[in-house]
């Protein structure tokens, strides 16, 4: 099953650095609150809908079996 929600650490384990993914997830939750979503407007929430980063990242998350690639 695809995973629906991502957070840094997810980011991580596929390479990116900390500072990066923590600036992706924020990235993330900004366009999430432009798009009238305010749950995301709090800095204690730290996962995002994967869609959301795919939109940042420029590509998908998961492999062509559905999982989440995690490295």
């Amino acid at each position: 099953m695809r995973k629906m929600m991502v957070d840094y650490k997810d980011l991580m384990k596929i390479g990116f650095k900390k500072h990066q993914a923590r600036g992706i997830i924020h990235q993330a939750k900004i366009n999430l609150v432009q798009e009238g979503l305010g749950l995301y407007n709090g800095k204690r929430i730290g996962v995002v809908p994967t869609k959301a980063v795919e939109k940042i990242i420029g590509f998908s998350l998961s492999d062509e079996s559905g999982e989440v690639d995690n490295g």
